[in-house]
Protein backbone atom coordinates (compact mmCIF):
# COMPACT_ATOMS: atom_id res chain seq x y z
CA UNK A 1 0.00 0.00 0.00
CA UNK A 2 1.37 3.41 -0.99
CA UNK A 3 0.61 5.03 2.36
CA UNK A 4 2.72 2.50 4.24
CA UNK A 5 5.63 3.08 1.86
CA UNK A 6 5.31 6.86 2.11
CA UNK A 7 5.17 6.76 5.91
CA UNK A 8 8.25 4.56 6.09
CA UNK A 9 10.29 6.75 3.72
CA UNK A 10 9.20 10.20 4.86
CA UNK A 11 11.78 12.10 6.89
CA UNK A 12 10.83 15.58 8.06
CA UNK A 13 13.58 16.96 10.33
CA UNK A 14 12.79 19.72 12.80
CA UNK A 15 14.22 22.60 10.82
CA UNK A 16 12.66 25.52 12.71
CA UNK A 17 14.02 27.09 15.89
CA UNK A 18 11.77 28.54 18.57
CA UNK A 19 13.93 31.30 20.05
CA UNK A 20 11.67 31.78 23.08
CA UNK A 21 11.79 28.15 24.20
CA UNK A 22 15.18 27.45 22.55
CA UNK A 23 14.00 24.21 20.96
CA UNK A 24 13.61 22.91 17.43
CA UNK A 25 10.35 21.95 15.79
CA UNK A 26 8.95 21.06 12.39
CA UNK A 27 6.32 23.13 10.63
CA UNK A 28 3.52 22.06 8.31
CA UNK A 29 5.59 23.46 5.44
CA UNK A 30 8.55 21.23 6.42
CA UNK A 31 6.32 18.14 6.27
CA UNK A 32 4.73 19.15 2.95
CA UNK A 33 8.09 19.77 1.27
CA UNK A 34 9.40 16.41 2.50
CA UNK A 35 6.23 14.61 1.37
CA UNK A 36 5.93 16.02 -2.16
CA UNK A 37 8.68 14.01 -3.91
CA UNK A 38 7.74 10.78 -2.13
CA UNK A 39 4.05 11.18 -3.00
CA UNK A 40 5.04 11.81 -6.63
CA UNK A 41 7.21 8.70 -6.57
CA UNK A 42 4.21 6.54 -5.65
CA UNK A 43 1.69 8.25 -7.93
CA UNK A 44 -0.14 10.16 -5.20
CA UNK A 45 -0.72 13.76 -4.31
CA UNK A 46 -1.50 15.64 -1.12
CA UNK A 47 -4.52 17.89 -0.70
CA UNK A 48 -5.06 20.04 2.39
CA UNK A 49 -8.22 22.04 3.05
CA UNK A 50 -9.25 24.38 5.87
CA UNK A 51 -12.69 25.05 7.28
CA UNK A 52 -13.76 27.24 10.17
CA UNK A 53 -15.98 25.69 12.83
CA UNK A 54 -17.71 27.46 15.70
CA UNK A 55 -18.60 25.82 18.99
CA UNK A 56 -18.45 26.65 22.68
CA UNK A 57 -18.37 30.34 21.68
CA UNK A 58 -14.95 29.97 20.03
CA UNK A 59 -13.73 29.61 16.46
CA UNK A 60 -11.61 26.63 15.44
CA UNK A 61 -9.72 25.88 12.25
CA UNK A 62 -10.22 22.35 11.02
CA UNK A 63 -7.59 21.13 8.55
CA UNK A 64 -8.19 17.99 6.50
CA UNK A 65 -5.15 16.28 4.96
CA UNK A 66 -6.00 13.88 2.14
CA UNK A 67 -3.73 11.50 0.28
CA UNK A 68 -5.17 10.93 -3.21
CA UNK A 69 -4.05 8.52 -5.94
CA UNK A 70 -3.74 9.29 -9.64
CA UNK A 71 -7.32 8.11 -10.21
CA UNK A 72 -8.54 10.69 -7.66
CA UNK A 73 -9.42 8.04 -5.09
CA UNK A 74 -8.88 9.08 -1.48
CA UNK A 75 -6.34 6.70 0.07
CA UNK A 76 -6.38 8.23 3.54
CA UNK A 77 -7.73 11.30 5.31
CA UNK A 78 -6.94 12.84 8.70
CA UNK A 79 -8.03 16.02 10.45
CA UNK A 80 -6.44 18.43 12.88
CA UNK A 81 -7.94 21.28 14.91
CA UNK A 82 -6.52 24.51 16.28
CA UNK A 83 -8.37 27.23 18.16
CA UNK A 84 -8.22 30.82 17.00
CA UNK A 85 -7.17 33.17 19.76
CA UNK A 86 -9.43 36.17 20.25
CA UNK A 87 -6.37 38.41 20.29
CA UNK A 88 -2.67 37.80 19.98
CA UNK A 89 -0.03 40.41 20.58
CA UNK A 90 1.56 41.68 17.37
CA UNK A 91 -0.91 39.93 15.06
CA UNK A 92 -3.92 41.13 13.11
CA UNK A 93 -7.01 38.95 12.49
CA UNK A 94 -5.65 37.43 9.29
CA UNK A 95 -2.38 36.47 10.96
CA UNK A 96 -4.21 34.86 13.88
CA UNK A 97 -6.23 32.72 11.47
CA UNK A 98 -3.09 31.86 9.51
CA UNK A 99 -1.28 30.79 12.67
CA UNK A 100 -4.18 28.55 13.72
CA UNK A 101 -4.33 27.10 10.21
CA UNK A 102 -0.62 26.20 10.32
CA UNK A 103 -1.05 24.39 13.63
CA UNK A 104 -4.13 22.50 12.44
CA UNK A 105 -2.44 21.48 9.19
CA UNK A 106 0.65 20.31 11.03
CA UNK A 107 -1.32 17.98 13.30
CA UNK A 108 -3.43 16.67 10.41
CA UNK A 109 -0.22 15.87 8.52
CA UNK A 110 1.30 14.27 11.63
CA UNK A 111 -1.66 11.90 11.75
CA UNK A 112 -1.61 11.17 8.03
CA UNK A 113 2.09 10.35 7.87
CA UNK A 114 2.41 8.81 11.37
CA UNK A 115 4.87 11.46 12.54
CA UNK A 116 5.63 11.34 16.24
CA UNK A 117 6.39 14.87 17.44
CA UNK A 118 7.94 13.56 20.65
CA UNK A 119 11.02 12.43 18.74
CA UNK A 120 13.52 15.04 17.67
CA UNK A 121 15.09 14.18 14.31
CA UNK A 122 17.84 16.74 14.81
CA UNK A 123 21.15 15.00 15.44
CA UNK A 124 22.32 17.58 17.97
CA UNK A 125 19.48 16.83 20.37
CA UNK A 126 20.63 14.01 22.62
CA UNK A 127 18.09 14.27 25.45
CA UNK A 128 15.58 11.55 26.24
CA UNK A 129 11.91 12.42 26.12
CA UNK A 130 10.43 11.04 29.35
CA UNK A 131 6.97 12.52 28.81
CA UNK A 132 5.54 12.05 25.35
CA UNK A 133 2.69 13.97 23.77
CA UNK A 134 -0.04 12.71 26.11
CA UNK A 135 1.42 14.33 29.24
CA UNK A 136 2.27 17.56 27.45
CA UNK A 137 -1.28 17.68 26.08
CA UNK A 138 -2.64 17.11 29.58
CA UNK A 139 -0.67 20.11 30.88
CA UNK A 140 -2.09 22.22 28.03
CA UNK A 141 -5.54 21.00 29.06
CA UNK A 142 -4.92 22.16 32.61
CA UNK A 143 -3.52 25.45 31.32
CA UNK A 144 -6.75 26.17 29.43
CA UNK A 145 -8.67 25.90 32.69
CA UNK A 146 -6.69 28.63 34.48
CA UNK A 147 -7.55 32.34 34.80
CA UNK A 148 -4.33 33.40 33.03
CA UNK A 149 -4.67 35.87 30.16
CA UNK A 150 -4.12 34.65 26.60
CA UNK A 151 -0.62 36.10 26.34
CA UNK A 152 0.55 34.22 29.43
CA UNK A 153 -1.17 31.04 28.23
CA UNK A 154 0.60 31.28 24.88
CA UNK A 155 3.99 31.68 26.54
CA UNK A 156 3.37 28.82 28.96
CA UNK A 157 2.10 26.58 26.15
CA UNK A 158 5.30 27.18 24.20
CA UNK A 159 7.34 26.24 27.27
CA UNK A 160 5.24 23.11 27.88
CA UNK A 161 5.80 21.93 24.31
CA UNK A 162 9.54 21.87 25.04
CA UNK A 163 9.25 19.85 28.27
CA UNK A 164 10.89 16.43 28.23
CA UNK A 165 11.46 15.50 31.89
CA UNK A 166 9.23 14.32 34.72
CA UNK A 167 10.64 17.09 36.92
CA UNK A 168 9.39 19.73 34.48
CA UNK A 169 6.01 17.99 34.32
CA UNK A 170 5.64 17.75 38.12
CA UNK A 171 6.50 21.42 38.64
CA UNK A 172 4.04 22.62 35.98
CA UNK A 173 1.36 20.18 37.16
CA UNK A 174 1.46 21.47 40.74
CA UNK A 175 1.25 25.10 39.60
CA UNK A 176 -1.60 24.50 37.17
CA UNK A 177 -3.63 22.31 39.54
CA UNK A 178 -3.42 25.08 42.15
CA UNK A 179 -4.88 27.54 39.62
CA UNK A 180 -7.83 25.58 38.27
CA UNK A 181 -11.10 27.45 37.73
CA UNK A 182 -14.24 26.02 39.31
CA UNK A 183 -16.92 24.81 36.89
CA UNK A 184 -19.38 27.60 37.67
CA UNK A 185 -16.76 30.24 36.90
CA UNK A 186 -15.41 28.33 33.89
CA UNK A 187 -18.81 28.30 32.21
CA UNK A 188 -19.24 32.05 32.61
CA UNK A 189 -15.77 32.59 31.11
CA UNK A 190 -16.47 30.34 28.12
CA UNK A 191 -13.59 27.93 28.78
CA UNK A 192 -13.58 24.43 27.33
CA UNK A 193 -12.33 22.10 30.04
CA UNK A 194 -14.15 21.39 33.27
CA UNK A 195 -13.20 19.59 36.44
CA UNK A 196 -14.91 16.34 35.40
CA UNK A 197 -12.82 16.29 32.20
CA UNK A 198 -9.68 16.67 34.27
CA UNK A 199 -10.67 13.94 36.73
CA UNK A 200 -11.33 11.55 33.82
CA UNK A 201 -7.92 12.30 32.36
CA UNK A 202 -6.27 11.58 35.70
CA UNK A 203 -7.68 8.04 35.88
Amino acid sequence: MNLVKIQSELKAPKGQLNKFGNYKYRSAEDIIEAAKPICHKYGCYLLITDTIEHFDNRFYIRADALLIDEKNNIIAKTSGYAREEETKKGMDAAQITGSASSYARKYALNGLFAIDDTKDADATNNHNDELGDSKRFFLIKLLENTPYDEDKKQKMAISIESYTTEAQYDKAYNVLIANQIEDKDRISMGLNYNQSDIKKALK
